[in-house]
């Protein structure tokens, strides 16, 4: 099967087998494994987790690709396709349907609407079991930067405070079919358990995260203003004129809870 890529899906289809193995071994799937793949495109992944899980669910947009995947997969396994656009599906109800108590996703995700399909993911961390994912490398490294790195921002923190990130290797554009012109990364992210997970109200932190990196050089006193005053940061144990790059994620969650205090009525 050779599909042609849609640019309006920025479908770049893998090929290359010993990247398709190094990925299939890092997701080291087992019989009985509730596995769903996001995006199966030709079926490169899909294909040899079939061959070893036995069941699978793919969640596909492009209703040209279907006809083609059902019929190599019925020959390897069960493979169940839904016609969706991942953002709108409900990873929790899923799980259910399914009889699991948990989900292993997978998928080669579009890069150009990876970052909301990876916050949908997180807010479904409950349902997840783990995601590995192959991603543009820039996003990766966002993705697992350290306080104080330049490339370390709303993507990293969010995604820490939710799960586990490890990145695992990288994939060179000519794996691909068209070739993207940015190298990929694949990277393995495993929720926390509910005792690691913080305890303050997610859209808070969110929209304490979201003012604090609005402008990478304001303090958090002028960035976080219209939130916080400075005196309600130094409660949070920060100081007022830190930049948000030098917080670690939990740093957030201490300045949300102060936010949250403020808005509880007595």
């Amino acid at each position: 099967m050779n599909a042609r890529p849609k640019k309006s899906f920025g479908q770049h289809f893998l090929h290359e087998k010993r990247y398709i193995d190094r990925i299939v071994g890092a997701i080291a799937p087992r019989d009985g494994d509730t596995l769903v793949e996001i995006g199966p495109g030709e079926g490169a992944l899909t294909l040899p987790l079939l061959a070893v899980s036995r069941r699978l669910t793919a969640i596909e947009l492009d209703t040209d690709l279907i006809p083609a995947l059902a019929e190599r997969a019925s020959r390897v396994g069960e493979l169940r396709i839904v016609h969706a656009d991942v953002l709108k599906v409900d990873f929790a109800a899923l799980a259910r349907e399914l009889g699991a108590r948990c989900l292993r996703i997978a998928g080669n995700l579009p890069y150009y609407i990876s970052s909301p399909i990876l916050f949908h993911c997180v807010e479904h961390a409950a349902a997840i079991q783990d995601m590995h994912f192959m991603l543009q490398k820039e996003v990766v490294d966002r993705m697992a930067a350290e306080p104080g790195s330049k490339v370390y921002g709303r993507l990293s923190v969010m995604l820490q405070l939710a799960c586990r990130v490890t990145p695992l290797f990288d994939v060179p554009p000519g794996a691909f079919r068209p070739p993207p012109k940015v190298d990929s990364s694949v990277v393995r992210l495993v929720p926390l358990s509910s005792q690691e997970r913080h305890d303050a109200d997610p859209a808070i932190v969110h929209a304490v995260v979201k003012a604090a990196f609005a402008q990478r050089r304001k303090t958090l006193a002028n960035g976080l203003r219209q939130l916080l005053d400075a005196e309600g940061i130094r409660i949070a144990g920060i100081d007022p004129g830190a930049r948000a790059e030098t917080l670690a994620p939990l740093d957030f969650v201490r300045l949300a809870k102060v936010l949250q205090a403020r808005s509880t009525p007595k």
